[in-house]
């Protein structure tokens, strides 16, 4: 598969966002979930994005990072090379979602990832979102104290502005590699943060790629230029979005959640779709 950087890492250019395998209220059996990361990984993903927060409510937090842990270690060798991002900052209360970005919180949760992911040192670490009640500068020199203290190798912030990633590179420095932002054929709000991670070399991770799970399904009519293109080439709506992202900017890599075998498998074939400079016209119109 194509190859993308995370830092200094080399990814595949379409991660798997593990997220549905645990917090989707009609979420896979924990065999099928295990099959869906195999699938992924079979197909030469190297990259799953996964958090603390996701699962049904917080009597089981932790939940997929667990499933990753479980899947990753029952692969074997062929997962050696795979890099495991996660992310802290949210809390749960019932189905409700909560945020906390205080330092002690932010220690704390990495900590706790560390045991559940079975690491020595998380190879990625979002912040999850921005947290009103504390000051982003605080939480941007937790993020660089687990740098500095070999608990993350790498730092990412996610759901932030242009401004934010500012303040970030400035606090966190070399450690920030990442941003992780909402962006779809429907949401393109943060193309000026697309923009400004190519300009300073930080990978993009948009989430919901393809608008969200109650939004996926409805894809072919909500972008209807994608639809066309897909039936010009044959292939699902999903591949042509995917490889519209990666036209984006070459520091953008998508991690499009899947609950089946089947879907991780053929969002990983984007990663082999050429769009033409016509067809890539029209879907940025």
């Amino acid at each position: 598969m194509q190859q993308r950087r995370i830092g200094d890492v080399p990814v595949s250019a379409i991660g798997l966002g593990a997220m549905p395998l645990s917090s989707k209220t009609d979420r896979p059996s924990r065999e099928d979930a295990i099959a869906t990361v195999h699938a992924a990984l079979d197909a030469g993903v190297t990259l799953v994005d996964t958090a603390d927060a996701y699962a049904h409510d917080e009597s089981e937090f932790g939940h997929n990072e667990s499933l990753v842990a479980e899947a990753l270690a029952a692969y074997g060798d062929g997962a050696r090379d795979v890099l495991v991002a996660t992310k802290g900052g949210h809390t749960r209360r019932g189905s409700d979602w909560l945020l906390d970005g205080s330092p002690s919180h932010l220690r704390q949760a990495c900590e706790a990832s560390l045991r559940r992911l079975g690491v020595d040192s998380v190879g990625l670490y979002q912040f999850h979102r921005p947290d009103p009640d504390t000051p982003w500068e605080d939480s941007m020199g937790a993020l660089r104290q687990l740098a500095d203290d070999g608990l993350v190798q790498m730092v990412g912030v996610s759901n932030a502005d242009v401004a934010q990633i500012d303040v970030a590179r400035s606090i966190v420095g070399r450690a920030l590699v990442s941003v992780q932002n909402q962006f779809s054929p429907g949401w393109r709000f943060s193309a000026d943060e697309v923009a400004h991670c190519a300009a300073h070399g930080l990978a993009f991770l948009p989430w919901s790629p393809f608008g969200g799970v109650s939004a996926a399904g409805s894809l072919p009519s909500t972008a209807p230029a994608f639809a066309e293109v897909a039936d010009e080439l044959g292939v699902s709506v999903y591949r042509v979005t995917l490889a519209w992202h990666l036209a984006q900017a070459d520091v953008v890599v998508p991690i499009p959640g899947a609950s089946r075998p089947a879907s991780i498998q053929d969002s990983a074939a984007a990663a082999d779709l050429q769009l033409t400079p016509d067809q890539l016209s029209r879907l940025d119109a």
